[in-house]
């Protein structure tokens, strides 16, 4: 993507998780979810990304340095709302002047290239200052609501759950939290945000109100999935964002021609390849930089972890880490493959 840039918001705890690590870190199909963030991210080809870091910032910058993207980081000390932690990216902004800005949140895994893509395109189709990323979901409820204009149906408002009325709240397109900003008007408003509200906090879709209050032209791209805005809060919602990607996993694969008579128990990353033939079993987990060849039956009871399995294998209650397995082999039940030695 020419002349376009990155910001993630990574600086939360995640204080519902009750967890002793930086809320991005919570994991979906065994990945942190800014790592799906950044997955996406990197297929687009944009410029410059920059993280935002903030509770535990240590732990997140240790994971950051194991993947083969280049990162700039910068520290939101103090959490005082979305608005506050892009301005700690000032730096990287003004470096970035003459370029569009996408920004989005490191909890919401399900961001996809197409989303960022198509909406940058109206973005620019339209020269906007401004262009909201909004979806229409089933349960709108503490979401910002979306208004549109009557007749252009351009966004005309943002209105957070606690200010809507009731027939606000029957909208069910809703903001996603992710945005892209032409970054000089992005720059003309982010320092004018207020922080009057509960929370003294400093609100992100202030800067929406501020551009369309002094005349910039802002819009709403609505995606095609709701998912594009669902993240967690707790461990509870963490299962369904799991329950989300698993089941999109096992379908890829079975319209791919992969053999999955019955999904008990069986769970595949999203890095994994599988080829058609294969047939996988219950009680199966494959992931990392794994791939499996064709006509292979895995399972029932097998773990596959950055292995590489030729065509015409037969893994049944086999744990295989780090490990090669080469054609029309079959492996006695119950053995332990690591780094290519039985252990």
């Amino acid at each position: 993507m020419v002349n376009a840039c990155s910001i993630i918001l990574a600086a939360g705890e995640g204080t519902r998780m009750k967890s002793n690590q930086p809320k991005v870190l919570s994991k979906v199909l065994f990945k942190p979810m800014i790592g799906w963030v950044l997955g996406t991210i990197s297929k687009l080809n944009i410029d410059n990304t920059c993280i935002v870091t903030g509770y535990k910032s240590e732990l997140l910058l240790s994971y950051l340095n194991t993947l083969p993207y280049s990162l700039k980081t910068v520290l939101q000390t103090q959490r005082l709302g979305t608005a506050h932690a892009v301005t700690m990216a000032d730096n990287f902004l003004r470096e970035n002047i003459e370029k569009d800005v996408l920004i989005l949140n490191g909890d919401a895994p399900f961001i996809d290239e197409k989303t960022i893509s198509e909406s940058l395109e109206l973005h620019r189709k339209e020269e906007n200052a401004a262009t909201v990323i909004s979806a229409r979901v089933t349960d709108p409820t503490g979401y910002g609501r979306i208004l549109r204009n009557d007749e252009t149906l351009s966004l005309a408002a943002i209105v957070e759950q606690k200010d809507a009325t009731d027939g606000i709240k029957k909208i069910n397109e809703v903001n996603s939290g992710a945005y892209w900003f032409n970054v000089r008007a992005l720059l003309s408003v982010i320092y004018d945000i207020k922080n009057d509200n509960s929370q003294k906090e400093f609100y992100l879709p202030d800067a929406i109100s501020l551009l369309l209050s002094r005349g910039y032209k802002v819009n709403a791209f609505k995606a095609d999935s709701q998912d594009i805005v669902l993240g967690a809060n707790d461990y509870v919602q963490l299962n369904k964002l799991n329950c989300i990607a698993r089941q999109r996993v096992l379908l890829k694969l079975m319209k791919n021609g992969v053999d999955i008579p019955c999904i008990d128990g069986v769970i595949i990353t999203d890095d994994v390849n599988i080829e058609s033939g294969t047939c996988i079993l219950p009680n199966t987990i494959i992931k990392g930089k794994s791939s499996i060849g064709h006509n292979c039956i895995i399972g029932p009871n097998t773990f596959i972890d950055n292995s590489f399995v030729d065509n015409n294998v037969s893994l049944n209650s086999i744990h295989c880490l780090s490990s090669n397995v080469i054609a029309n082999k079959s492996i006695k039940p119950f053995s332990v493959i690591y780094n290519n030695k039985f252990v």
